[in-house]
């Protein structure tokens, strides 16, 4: 009996080591913590793989406790005024720092939009809500965090409507003197795919002729940016890293386009563009607009257009891949050159590693001014880990960073 009760014990210890370890790169700070962190996220998509097979419940909807995990109520404080908004019938989180006696300038203001891929996060998450008072406080600045919603329940373009909707709202004459906000210090954050949507609304205001206050900056934190071609020397670099897996990361452009797992097939083989949004691919070629040190060993390869089961050629969810709303890399170089200064974060072991590299290389090249910061040893999410007991060293070091830049040039 003892003898059995040994042997299980280090069955069990060697299964838990096995599960818990993962390659991680050398140069990543903090590697167990890491390994261990993913580890939760690793099991949680392997219920929701079991979950949706069955029947239960969708894979978003059970990932969605990340989400519920970390949400809390805000509340304000001796430094900071919080009150939820409706904003053009969007929710929002409103932080206003509280005035000091005789202070009567008006103030800063960042819209910030989360991330979580469209499908996953909120406003209300704790790390968000930590950097959101940070900001206010710091700078003296109203801050906006937009509730938008969430795929799959809502597909594109409805994510990006919400977050539209609220910005034109915002950047009314009468409602930034209502909060006391000067006109020509405004920016849009966002990090993943609320740099995404940072980017978007960047672009869309420049070509709304109605829009008489514009944006001063745009922060974009490691950005999505391209559903173009998802295989960049990035997504095959990192294809297994935490946090976001390519699987990962090609699921949510899914879920954000449509429920429709054929396209998430077709996805994955990097066989889902149509004839349309394959006369785009220049603006998104790796070979032209990546630095020579990311080429590495990988070729260039054009991605296929869709075949067979996918058959998405004539509509659907493919008339959104053309959409520079859902993918701001497809504008050509007129449309950017007006554009507000860009801060971009990209991380080397981030998938999305090349879609904020070739932004910034494409921007520069259109003459906008643009400040990039790379985290050689950066991984996807690390601005989210701030919070005891998953706070990484480069969590802090990307947020100071971050709020310094805004300060600098908001």
């Amino acid at each position: 009996m003892r003898l059995g009760s040994i042997v299980l014990f280090v069955a069990v210890c060697s299964f838990s080591a096995y599960y818990v370890y993962e390659p991680i790169p050398e140069d990543i700070d903090q590697r167990w913590k890491l390994m261990l962190t993913n580890t939760f996220f690793r099991s949680l998509s392997h219920l929701a793989d079991f979950s949706e097979l069955v029947g239960l419940k969708d894979y978003m909807g059970v990932m969605y406790v990340v989400t519920l995990i970390e949400r809390i109520a805000p509340v304000s404080d001796e430094h900071v005024h919080v009150t939820v908004e409706s904003f053009d019938g969007v929710e929002v989180l409103l932080y206003q720092p509280k005035r000091q006696s005789g202070n009567t300038e008006p103030r800063r203001a960042l819209i910030y939009l989360h991330g979580g891929g469209w499908c996953l996060g909120s406003s209300y998450m704790s790390p968000y809500d930590l950097v959101a008072r940070k900001i206010a406080t710091e700078l003296n600045a109203v801050v906006l965090s937009v509730e938008y919603r969430l795929a799959p329940a809502h597909h594109f373009p409805i994510p990006y409507e919400d977050v539209y909707r609220v910005v034109k709202h915002f950047l009314q004459v009468g409602v930034l003197a209502q909060y006391s906000v000067d006109p020509g210090r405004i920016a849009v954050s966002g990090d993943s795919a609320g740099g995404n949507l940072a980017a978007a609304v960047s672009q869309q205001l420049l070509k709304d002729p109605t829009q008489k206050v514009q944006l001063k900056a745009q922060a974009l934190i490691y950005p999505v940016l391209q559903a173009l071609d998802l295989q960049t020397p990035s997504y095959q670099q990192n294809q297994d890293m935490p946090i976001l897996p390519r699987t990962l990361m090609v699921r949510f452009w899914s879920e954000y386009f449509t429920s429709d797992r054929a396209f998430f097939r077709a996805m994955m083989a990097n066989t889902h563009n149509n004839p349309e949004s394959s006369t785009l691919l220049k603006f998104v070629n790796w070979s032209a607009f990546l630095p020579e040190t990311y080429h590495r060993n990988y070729n260039y390869s054009p991605p296929a257009l869709a075949q067979g089961e996918a058959g998405f050629e004539s509509g659907g969810p493919s008339r959104s891949l053309a959409d520079p709303r859902a993918s701001p890399l497809l504008v050509p170089d007129a449309a950017l050159r007006s554009l507000p200064k860009a801060y971009i974060i990209t991380c080397e072991y981030d998938v999305l590693r090349d879609d904020g590299i070739m932004y910034a290389t494409r921007l520069r090249a259109a003459g906008v001014e643009v400040t990039h910061e790379h985290y050689e040893a950066g991984f996807h999410g690390a601005l989210m880990f701030t919070m005891w007991p998953m706070d990484f060293l480069i969590a802090h070091r990307m947020t100071d960073n971050y709020v310094k830049w805004l300060k600098e040039n908001l």
